[in-house]
């Protein structure tokens, strides 16, 4: 019951989270939502029915999910193209990051070798979620983008098996390099393995249901649902890297999907729609328990340990791993001044730090030692957001504004909305039919009030239920009225560049419109039935 209740509350702040992001645009969902989880670990009543932090649970139900649907945005050939960067990237420049960051931490911070190796380690993986907080408003440069896209979706298991090798080596007092090695060939190659096989075998099971008579629309989508969860799990229970093995499956399925979009397009568009309500959601929740963590780790007793000294070896892990990799960027990949410079600050720590910092509390690190790791780590978390979200305002261009964005939209929208009433009003119909039709058309624009609604609902309710006849009247006025909105976005398409992108955004809806019309009415179906 508590998890229970704990799993609610986050959930909802992460709702409030997005509902917020609407009235406040400039401010990105990522801060509104870090904000609000520190409110809520500051009233006792509703942050003492928060659980405790559980590295694992949040790694396995929230990160493997979010790195899956990551992963099936991703064409696996791009991947193939891309791997001798993902490489460089997610293992060679995250090996010279440990080192010089270990060694920095080690002199400049006074602490023992392993546990500034350590603390290097889980500073290592980077964020591609917390990327896109702090290029809010900002256009991301496409080439830049790529390389930390695919870095971000495979260095968080170079940093989970190197923070294993330096965990043992602050326990033991050696390092084992054949065994680390060893280690790390296994858990990443198996996990690739691993992660194809299994989402090849669930793939070639889905397709097989899909053209059956057994075939159900959301069954299918609850198994696709739950397919990054058992993936995690059964690769870390043979001992491969869970993290890899689900970024790989979806990677297979993102092929599946270019393949299977008119096999069964009512599954695809609500799986669809289910990936875009869960990873929103998961990415405001994963910012929520961020600032929960945070302000409930500050106000604890617990910052007193080692003084100020956290501070400094935050500061030291953030500058060194800038540095490393701007230096990296410019030697190894190629990238001139600008764009090394948006390499290296675009390498944002977010919530797999924490996860990785909090592993350690399974382990036999002291306690004090522990305590100096996750304020460390919080301290690169923060700079880390905060940076760039300043330096990228001088780097990158601005993007259209969402405030922008939507005059355009409305522009097109109540054009487009006019042209479908005059098409309803030259047809005959009955009066009665004509006036639901054009209400519902109107409202299309999204200028209607409540009092217009609640007027509308009271008539429905008190009116007769239109005959047959009437009822085909209204599908055809209305299919008729949404032709000519699409003939008119196609035509804006054509003659005006600039509005392409909102004009299929518009065209979209109107597609939608158009499934919900020649669906079966609700009174219709319970009628036969």
């Amino acid at each position: 019951m508590n998890l229970m209740i704990s799993a609610f509350i986050i959930v909802l702040a992460a709702v409030v989270s997005i509902f917020l992001a609407q009235a406040f645009q400039k401010i990105s969902v990522s801060y509104i939502s870090m904000i609000i989880g520190g409110v809520i670990s500051l009233i006792p009543v509703i942050g003492g029915h928060v659980e405790n932090f559980n590295s694992e649970v949040f790694i396995g139900l929230i990160v493997a999910p979010l790195l899956f649907f990551e992963g099936q945005e991703t064409r696996l050939s791009l991947v193939g193209k891309e791997l001798k960067h993902i490489i460089q990237t997610a293992v060679i420049l995250v090996i010279l990051c440990l080192i010089f960051s270990g060694l920095s931490v080690w002199f400049i911070g006074g602490v023992s070798l392993p546990l500034a190796f350590i603390l290097a380690a889980v500073s290592t993986p980077t964020d591609a979620t917390a990327m896109e907080s702090v290029t809010n408003g900002l256009k991301a440069p496409k080439e830049e983008g790529v390389f930390l896209k695919m870095e971000s979706l495979f260095n968080d298991a170079s940093g989970i098996i190197l923070l294993n090798m330096a965990a043992l080596w602050y326990v033991n007092g050696y390092i084992n390099y054949g065994e680390t090695i060893t280690d790390f060939l296994v858990s990443a190659v198996g996990g690739v393995l691993f992660g194809f096989f299994s989402a090849f075998v669930m793939v070639l099971f889905r397709q097989v249901l899909l053209r059956s008579s057994y075939n159900s629309v959301t069954a299918q989508n609850i198994l696709y649902i739950f397919t990054p969860l058992v993936v995690y799990y059964l690769a870390e229970e043979i001992h491969v890297s869970g993290i890899i093995a689900v970024v790989c499956a979806g990677l297979v399925h993102n092929a599946e999907a270019q393949r299977s979009l008119l096999t069964n397009a009512p599954q695809v568009h609500q799986g669809y729609g289910l990936v875009s309500m869960i990873t929103e959601t998961f990415n405001s929740a994963v910012f929520v328990i961020l600032g929960f963590m945070f302000v409930k780790i500050i106000v604890s007793e617990k910052i007193t340990s080692h003084s100020l000294n956290w501070v400094v070896i935050g500061i030291t892990l953030y500058v060194i791993n800038v540095l490393i990799r701007y230096l990296y960027g410019r030697w190894k990949l190629k990238f001139v001044n600008k764009s090394a410079w948006i390499f290296s600050l675009g390498g944002v720590h977010g919530a797999v730090t924490l996860a990785l910092a909090y592993t350690l509390a399974e382990t036999h690190v002291k306690t004090s030692d522990f305590n100096l790791v996750l304020m460390s780590e919080s301290v690169l978390i923060i700079l880390s957001l905060l940076v760039p979200t300043i330096v990228f305002r001088f780097l990158l261009e601005k993007d259209v504004t969402n405030k922008e964005a939507a005059a355009e939209i409305t522009e097109l929208r109540v054009n487009m909305v006019h042209q479908a009433i005059d098409t309803v009003n030259k047809m005959y119909l009955p009066d009665n039919v004509k006036q639901s039709v054009i209400f519902d058309l109107m409202s299309q624009k999204q200028r209607t009030k409540t009092r217009d609604f609640m007027k509308a609902w009271v008539e429905v309710v008190r009116r007769p239920e239109f005959t047959g006849p009437e009822k085909e009247l209204e599908m055809r006025a209305f299919m008729n009225a949404l032709a000519k909105e699409r003939e008119y976005l196609d035509m804006i398409s054509q003659s005006e560049a600039k509005y392409q992108d909102y004009v299929y955004e518009l065209y979209n809806e109107v597609l939608l419109a158009e499934t919900l019309i020649i669906e079966p009415d609700i009174s219709t179906a319970s009628d036969e039935k």
